[in-house]
């Protein structure tokens, strides 16, 4: 995701020009990782402005990460859907990425954060297809990382702390050094835990596989949509402890995110998926996501606000 630097970013408070929201090389945030952030989509609407996918459920979240690392939010949850909501309209995005930050910011220079004021900042940039065009239909290709995911007694896998993402990062960098698009990590026990940036699905016999909470996964937003999709369709879910062969034994698999949507892997670690080509049952939760937040059908679970 290209930053643009224009438009207007939300910061404490007020709607200011993109260069005028900066912090001071010593916020805290920026030497030990202490934030917490969120990652929304807006799609367009026929009249031409957004609708925000998730927002209160993404801000629930935001509020929850803030608890478990112990960063005091000054704002409320209903605060933080009003400055997403102001911070889209601000832009006039049809199709954008919203990224919610909040952090320990100028204060004092050390690990104990306490004396540091908590800042937030909500951004918005327009954004089209994560993985390019053709990913939706091709499917992309993903190696397993040999960077494990967080044991549950190290970092808190289900708060979307900036601190946790070094991880994601060193996943990605070995993915794409490898030639994969992207890797998927295994757990401290060595189960499949999740992407670097999403969670992960498995297909095998008409049963829809995911990790379970005890995976060191997050609890993906976009990861709960899939599951009521597939239960609307009638479709068998299963929130298990995956080994990792299961990848390999597969019919079909995706991964999905706010970023990714949903997205199918043709490849792992080089064997081909199932036919090697996106699945029946990958297609038709996609389509019905499509249908749903692009408007062709009815917003029946209000997923959808509007900016």
């Amino acid at each position: 995701m290209k930053l643009t630097g224009k438009g207007s970013i939300w910061f404490n408070g007020e709607l200011v020009p993109w260069e005028k929201a900066q912090v001071h090389v010593a916020t805290h945030a920026l030497h030990y990782g202490s934030s917490v952030f969120e990652g929304l989509r807006g799609y367009p609407t026929a009249d031409g402005g957004s609708a925000v996918l998730q927002l209160r459920p993404h801000m629930h979240r935001m509020v929850q990460s803030c608890k478990i690392v112990n960063l005091p939010l000054r704002w409320s949850e209903d605060e933080l859907c009003d400055a997403v909501l102001a911070t889209v309209r601000a832009n006039g995005y049809g199709s954008c990425y919203i990224r919610p930050l909040a952090y320990r910011a100028y204060g004092q220079l050390g690990v104990d954060p306490s004396h540091c004021p908590v800042d937030l900042a909500v951004i918005v940039i327009e954004h089209g297809a994560h993985f390019g065009a053709e990913a939706a239909e091709r499917g992309i290709e993903m190696g397993t990382s040999s960077w494990r995911r967080m044991a549950p007694d190290t970092l808190p896998a289900m708060a979307k702390s900036a601190a946790n993402y070094l991880n994601s990062q060193l996943v990605i960098l070995e993915a794409r050094a490898n030639g994969f698009t992207d890797g998927i990590a295994l757990d401290a026990q060595g189960h499949v835990s999740e992407g670097s940036g999403a969670n992960v699905f498995v297909v095998e016999r008409g049963v829809l596989l995911t990790p379970n909470l005890g995976s060191s996964i997050l609890q993906g937003i976009t990861r709960g949509c899939v599951l009521q999709l597939a239960r609307d369709a009638g479709i068998e879910v299963r929130e298990v402890t995956m080994p990792r062969e299961l990848l390999y034994c597969a019919d079909e698999l995706f991964i999905c995110g706010t970023a990714a949507e949903i997205t199918p892997v043709r490849a792992i670690d080089r064997k081909p998926v199932g036919s090697g080509s996106r699945g029946p049952i990958t297609a038709r939760l996609q389509a019905e996501f499509r249908a749903l937040v692009s408007g062709a059908k009815p917003d029946r679970h209000g997923w959808l606000t509007r900016a």
